[in-house]
């Protein structure tokens, strides 16, 4: 099963493909096979109306003018004999001698005793098959001496071959009215059964026809699934993109009028999200900002500093979750931006904390991206490696042709394998090397995944070579 397509166009193009050669497989054959039969019914037909004419002819005529009309007639494909004598055999007879005979029998004007022979030339050592009829009179069987005489004398072929279709020796024998026997070489060319070209031309080139238009139709029907999971995938970075076009099949313009509909809901939901938040961070400062008013007639300085601490905590926690919510669905534009010069400038502030930063590589063309929110992400990374680790850390930009990697290194203590998707959590803070002390609320790693992946890209941690954190953010080129 693992050589079957797994797209949806393949396996209905196999389908399609493997039903129609087996259909038209089956249709040559059949056509093949009646073509040969209608050739042999038509050809026998002919040579027994021939045969019978000429013993009409024969049963007129008198004996001299008998021998005239012999040698008049004894031309391609039929020699006529009067001197043979009559031949009977002790086999029965085969098909093709019955087949013949009956045709015969048919066309004769009137009763005669016959009897038929037929040699197929195109295979040289097959046994010549005989069929005696007599329609007056009792048969006669002679010995096998005589029929091997006949085979090897009296039916030589009377005219050469010529072409490449293979013929049939009939030599049939008629008593005439008198008695007289007239014996007759009859020549009948059968159907080409070796080789028909045009017929499997013809069935080729239906064959490929028909597999053109059903890939194109499979392709037309299988396009929307694409083009709809292709927007399903992008949906999450840009819920700003262009609804699908409702068009094509019932069921396909059907799963794109959903599929658009569920893109207006969420952005709709995020909207009203956002302006409740806004109303949130509104109606909570005011208390903060009257608290810290009230804050000036305490004068206990301990109790007052404090007071004070918790205060910048509830701001601090309150901005940092109304940035994180605004992280994946930020209103700024994406534009045509300097990575290096980006990268080059949240070093510099990281630098001012007092971290040592080595920078390697550079990207060499400008990305489309949020300049802003990815500064951001920057921040929120380098300076989680300068917290913990030992304020020294190294950032690599490799360029590719897809995608630009951003790795930030530092000496730390690391992240333990099992904890490295849970610190992408809101408020998840690990101890002790993610300690109080440090500061943070346990949102910067899950900001800056949020805005990796509205930007098409993501963040993954690694252990570093020789001990320390490993982390790399990947910007798609697109």
């Amino acid at each position: 099963m693992r050589l079957l397509p797994r797209t949806l166009f393949g396996q209905i193009l196999l389908a399609l493909l493997a039903g129609l050669l087996a259909a038209q497989a089956i249709g040559a054959w059949l056509m093949l096979d009646e073509r040969v039969r209608l050739s042999g019914r038509l050809l026998g037909g002919y040579a027994a109306q021939r045969i019978a004419g000429i013993v009409s002819l024969l049963d007129e005529a008198d004996a001299p003018e008998r021998e005239r009309l012999v040698q008049a007639l004894s031309v391609p494909p039929t020699r006529i004999s009067l001197d043979e004598p009559w031949r009977a055999f002790d086999q029965p007879p085969g098909a093709e001698a019955r087949a013949f005979a009956g045709y015969l029998e048919q066309a004769l004007a009137r009763p005669h005793e016959l009897q038929v022979i037929s040699i197929v030339l195109a295979r040289p050592g097959r046994a010549y098959e005989g069929s005696g009829k007599r329609l007056a009179g009792p048969s006669v069987a002679p010995n096998d001496a005589e029929g091997r005489e006949s085979r090897a004398e009296g039916m030589r072929p009377p005219f050469k071959r010529s072409g490449r279709l293979p013929l049939l020796r009939v030599i049939a024998q008629v008593k005439l009215a008198d008695g007289a026997v007239a014996t007759f070489h009859h020549a009948v060319p059968q159907a080409a059964s070796d080789g028909p070209l045009r017929l499997i031309a013809l069935v080729s080139v239906t064959g490929i026809t028909v597999a053109l238009l059903a890939g194109w139709a499979v392709r037309r029907l299988t396009r929307p699934l694409a083009t709809l999971a292709d927007a399903a995938t992008g949906l999450a970075r840009d819920l700003d993109r262009a609804p699908l076009p409702e068009t094509g099949p019932a069921e396909v313009a059907r799963a794109a009028r959903a599929f658009n509909t569920m893109q207006r809901e969420l952005k709709l939901y995020l909207e009203t999200r956002a302006q409740a938040l806004a109303g949130v961070s509104h109606d909570l400062r005011l208390p903060l900002t009257r608290l810290r008013l009230r804050l000036e007639r305490i004068g206990d300085a301990n109790v007052k500093r404090s007071i004070e601490s918790d205060l910048d905590e509830m701001e601090r926690m309150i901005a940092g979750t109304l940035e994180f919510l605004r992280a994946g669905a930020s209103a700024e534009t994406p534009i045509r931006s300097n990575l290096n010069a980006l990268v080059e400038g949240v070093a510099e502030d990281m630098e001012a904390l007092g971290a040592r930063v080595s920078l390697h590589g550079r990207a060499e063309a400008p990305l489309t991206l949020r300049p802003q929110a990815l500064r951001r992400c920057l921040a929120n990374l380098m300076d989680n490696a300068r917290r913990h680790g030992g304020n020294a850390l190294e950032v690599t930009i490799e360029d590719g042709a897809d995608a630009v990697r951003i790795r930030i290194e530092d000496r730390g203590p690391g992240i333990p394998a099992g904890e490295r998707e849970r610190v992408f959590e809101p408020y998840v803070r690990l101890d002790p090397s993610r300690a109080k002390h440090t500061g943070g609320t346990g949102l910067g790693l899950a900001i800056a995944r949020a805005v990796a992946r509205a930007h098409g890209g993501d963040i993954v941690l690694a252990d570093r070579a020789g001990g320390g954190l490993w982390v790399e953010l990947t910007l798609p080129r697109r």
